[in-house]
């Protein structure tokens, strides 16, 4: 064989292995795409004011968030990068807990009694994610919390309940990811309903009881972290003297 024809051999055989390797799945170090959430954005946008969700007018429109829930379940969330599935699971999370509340809605005034009573609605099987069919429990307490170890995710999910943080109106991409959860976590420890002063005693959310490890044990500290203005200065003043207790939690709808 001349050089010519062995040069002209090499380069079909490059051709064909560049053509052959663009069909081949992405190895496991190589992420795909992002979720497209632009479903889910407009409901969000059109159906929620400053936490209110209208569950009314997200009735009118369940089709389409049937539709958004259907594509989520085909997409493999571990071919993702670890903020786009850290923020697939908070959507997860955020758009069952609306279907869920749409499954009894008129007649739900509280996710509570969406549940049973051998059967809390989180124990529900109802989140379809490839191939699987999970509790929301399961988003929360087995993947987000275990997984990604950030505090920040209780103030990102939402319970559809009056005394859980805000729902976000967009939801959450892995490009954004650490600024929407620096805005959803401040925006609730400056939010005078979120909390009061009693003397030296801080009332809080039970949010920081019931999840007290993933805050090491220091809400007073997480308080000051994320702290702003007159807040940051009343905590500053304060010192050390600040003593913790819990309010109420309200579980009633988060909406109309």
């Amino acid at each position: 064989m001349t050089i010519s024809k062995r040069i002209t051999t090499a380069f079909i055989f490059c051709l064909l292995a560049l053509a052959a390797s663009s069909f081949l799945p992405a190895s496991n170090g190589v992420a795909s795409s992002a979720v497209d959430h632009i479903i889910f954005e407009g409901l969000l946008a059109k159906h929620v004011r400053d936490g209110f969700v209208d569950y009314a007018s997200f009735k009118s429109d369940e089709i389409k968030l049937d539709q958004y829930l259907s594509m989520l379940e085909r997409n493999d969330p571990e071919s993702l990068t670890q903020n786009e599935q850290f923020a697939f699971y908070i959507n997860v999370y955020n758009s069952w807990t609306i279907k869920l509340i749409l499954t009894g809605y008129p007649g739900v005034k509280s996710i509570k009694d969406l549940g049973g009573l051998l059967q809390s609605p989180w124990q529900k099987e109802l989140v379809r994610i490839h191939g699987k069919t999970l509790k929301l429990d399961d988003i929360e307490n087995k993947i987000l919390r275990p997984r990604f170890k950030d505090p920040r995710v209780h103030f990102a999910i939402n319970c559809a309940s009056k005394s859980c943080p805000p729902l976000l109106s967009e939801p959450y991409r892995g490009e954004t990811l650490d600024a929407q959860l620096n805005k959803v976590t401040s925006d609730f420890i400056n939010n005078p309903s979120s909390y009061r002063f009693e003397g030296d005693i801080l009332w809080i959310s039970s949010i920081f009881k019931w999840f007290s490890e993933d805050f090491n044990d220091d809400p007073v500290g997480f308080y000051r972290k994320y702290a702003e203005t007159d807040l940051k200065a009343l905590l500053e003043a304060k010192g050390h003297r600040i003593q913790v207790k819990y309010l109420d939690y309200d579980w009633s709808l988060n909406g109309a």
